[in-house]
């Protein structure tokens, strides 16, 4: 089997996982989104991934998704791929991210919207992209700092933030990791919630970034619209963070 029908027949099955977990929350299979994490996989299999008709693909880390969104942009020019930064971010790396991101999932800081703003306006005005960007809050919910995120109960200030930026940043919704070696049910519910409390103040926050390959079934359960998936389609990683796979 070479690597195509390899990452084929794993897209296959991750499907077929995302499609019997909507039937079973009695969710239509359109509100769930698959994104690829390609996170220390080569350009060419993400350029694979485009082929298969998978053009949502997610990076952790600024430098490696920065060179792979080039080398891609080379190997399929015509995919009209769409780049997710979901990993934690230092301020100082918002300027490399507003060229090549439309979207960032893990925002979790004041200072954190006030550099993206900055940035998003810089690449504006250099011709470096031209449309708004796209953000999730990250909610926080195990209060580890390790891990990133913001508090549930500081997301209100966050979002208002975000909102005032309205001109170079598009409020989407939240995204969230479950905790580490726990039920991730109890956190899936408690992100449900406070995306609804959310959607109260922010009416177009409807986005739930939540569900990886080991808990993808329990996110969708509780409203997930957007599931990260890396290791389910591509296998193993050498360099695996238990963060964002």
């Amino acid at each position: 089997m070479d690597r195509r029908d390899e990452i084929a027949a794993s897209l296959t099955a991750v499907s077929g996982r995302i499609d019997a977990a909507c039937r079973a929350a009695g969710r239509p299979r359109d509100e769930v989104r698959l994104l690829a994490v390609t996170k220390t996989f080569p350009a060419t299999d993400a350029a694979l991934l485009t082929d298969l008709g998978v053009t949502g693909l997610a990076e952790n880390r600024d430098r490696e998704a920065a060179a792979k969104a080039r080398e891609v942009a080379r190997l399929r020019p015509e995919a009209g791929v769409r780049w997710h930064m979901v990993g934690r971010l230092q301020r100082n790396k918002a300027r490399s991210v507003a060229r090549w991101a439309a979207e960032v999932q893990s925002v979790d800081s004041l200072r954190l919207v006030d550099a993206l703003a900055r940035a998003v306006r810089t690449a504006q005005d250099a011709g470096e992209r031209d449309a708004p960007m796209d953000v999730l809050l990250q909610t926080s919910l195990d209060d580890d700092p390790a891990r990133g995120g913001c508090p549930v109960d500081g997301l209100g200030r966050l979002a208002e933030a975000v909102a005032r930026e309205s001109d170079v940043l598009h409020l989407r919704g939240l995204m969230a990791v479950a905790p580490l070696g726990a039920d991730p049910e109890p956190a899936f519910e408690r992100l449900a919630r406070a995306a609804e409390a959310l959607r109260r103040d922010h009416p177009g926050a409807t986005e739930i970034s939540a569900g990886m390959t080991g808990d993808l079934e329990q996110a969708i359960g509780y409203g997930s619209t957007c599931v990260r998936v890396g290791t389910a389609l591509l296998g193993g990683r050498g360099l695996a963070s238990p963060q964002h796979g």
